[in-house]
């Protein structure tokens, strides 16, 4: 028996869009997450059921979607156990399914026209058989996807000419800038142009890609259940890099759940004000009256770099520990202000405020320096995300590993020390290659290790790796 609509619960907010270009996002209460590619167009719907399926499952109960594709509209109600009732579908005027049947207002708007069972994303060992009372013929949550006309009927169908349509004047070959380093770059300003190498090629598709824009916010994090990772230097790399390039308002928030490090390492504003004090104002803040300039009262303005820093408390009295709602309160508010969230965590992959960013994270980021204990401290913290399935999982499958040289052969100046540390840092990189999207090598910079960080400060090659670094993180938006 079907599910009424006015039975499900319209909080939260979630809307499934599939585009014609093979993208598609699930967008959870303004949070958008990336739905994995597919080969069709029903591949792509059944994913984006797939992640509505996991937050009915982390909810509890069914929950209503949106659902929007290049073939029409409506609503479904999915259920924790991956049933799909359809509530509404509308077709789009222009229909690409030959044979279309009229729309009517009993097919465009029926009260719930059939209930669905979600494919599962591997087949079972034996496949069970459904009864014969829940069969659907050519049952699909969305509508299929468009049937090509083939034969002598599409053959007589055929122009005799080309649509004006199918051309264009316009030249769209991208114009490839001479080059601007080394002895090329140094032969063009003598006025021989030169193309550039294939390392200023490189240099700039990750300026290109780090300076791109993305709709709606986008949220990172940056975890490693072990102290000591890199990650506060990593969550300053990236909102640094992110914030130059793209210009997109960046914040970089420490969400450890008592005191984190971020504000040591940073600027320090003409205030002392902290999360604490961001969530006590968030009803004056999500104010449609408040001027957006408003926030500067409660984070700390990084000058050079072009970023936003908001402080975990720092009150040694204190006591505060910073609960699931109190993370929603100031996502919120952030995503109002700021297109770019980088979230700095605590070493607790089971605090509430640690599970509840993971909720709210778009990218996945893992710093590690070459040590092994902090290399498997990263394993067991995505091991432990992978092991939770659904969204969780695919950040882990999706995350960026940020491998850091030691410090500590630097220090000793050793010619042997320094190879073993380099060698050492090469292992850990290709013993997360398999496991994850993409993984990356920082080479040691004393700028990194003690006192404010600042990008300036790091040395050409570190510049350029963390450049890298922060493209990897943004090809996944």
């Amino acid at each position: 028996m079907g599910t009424s609509p006015t039975q499900v619960m319209a909080f939260p907010s979630i809307k499934a869009i599939v585009r014609d270009n093979g993208t598609a996002e699930v967008v959870v209460a303004g949070n958008s997450r990336i739905v994995p590619a597919g080969e069709s167009l029903q591949d792509l719907r059944n994913n984006a059921l797939s992640l509505v399926v996991g937050e009915a499952q982390t909810l509890q109960r069914p929950v209503r979607v949106q659902i929007e594709d290049p073939e029409g509209h409506g609503e479904l109600i999915v259920h924790p156990d991956d049933k799909i009732e359809s509530v509404s579908y509308e077709p789009r005027t222009t229909r690409r399914r030959a044979e279309a049947p009229a729309t009517t207002p009993e097919t465009a708007a029926p009260s719930v026209i059939e209930t669905l069972t979600l494919p599962a994303p591997e087949p079972a060992a034996l496949p069970v058989e459904p009864p014969v009372a829940a069969v659907v013929p050519d049952a699909q949550p969305w509508p299929p996807a468009a049937v090509e006309q083939t034969g002598p009927a599409a053959e007589e169908a055929a122009p005799t000419r080309r649509s004006l349509k199918d051309t264009s004047f316009l030249v769209s070959a991208p114009v490839l800038e001479p080059a601007t380093r080394g002895w090329r770059g140094a032969l063009t300003r003598l006025g021989i142009r030169m193309n550039p190498s294939d390392e200023e090629l490189s240099e700039r598709e990750d300026i290109r890609t780090v300076s791109q824009h993305w709709p709606g916010p986008r949220t990172i994090a940056v975890v490693n259940r072990k102290g000591g990772a890199n990650k506060t230097p990593t969550v300053v790399m990236l909102s640094a890099i992110l914030a130059r390039y793209s210009g997109a308002a960046t914040v970089a928030w420490d969400n450890n759940e008592s005191q984190g490090t971020l504000g040591w390492r940073t600027e320090k504003g003409s205030h002392d004000r902290s999360v604490l004090d961001l969530i006590d104002s968030s009803t004056e803040l999500l104010s449609p009256s408040t001027n957006a300039a408003e926030i500067a009262m409660f984070v700390h303005h990084q000058t050079a770099d072009k970023f936003d820093v908001l402080r975990s408390d720092e009150n040694e009295e204190g006591d505060h520990e910073v609960t699931a709602e109190e993370v929603d309160i100031a996502h919120q508010v952030l995503t109002r202000y700021y297109r770019l969230v980088v979230m700095d965590s605590g070493n607790t992959a089971r605090a509430a405020n640690w599970r509840r960013m993971i909720d709210h994270t778009n990218q996945l980021v893992v710093p590690v320096t070459a040590i092994e204990d902090r290399a498997e401290a990263a394993r067991l913290t995505l091991q432990t995300l992978e092991s939770r399935g659904g969204h969780e999982a695919e950040l882990a499958r999706n995350a960026v590993v940020i491998v850091s040289e030691s410090t500590d052969a630097k220090r000793s100046m050793s010619g042997d020390a320094l190879k073993r540390a380099k060698d050492e840092a090469e292992r850990i990189a290709k013993g997360f290659e398999p496991f994850v999207r993409a993984v990356v090598r920082i080479p040691y910079d004393p700028a990194l290790v003690n006192g404010p960080i600042r990008y300036e400060a790091l040395q050409p090659a570190t510049q350029r790796a963390w450049l890298a670094a922060a493209a990897s993180v943004a090809a996944g938006f």
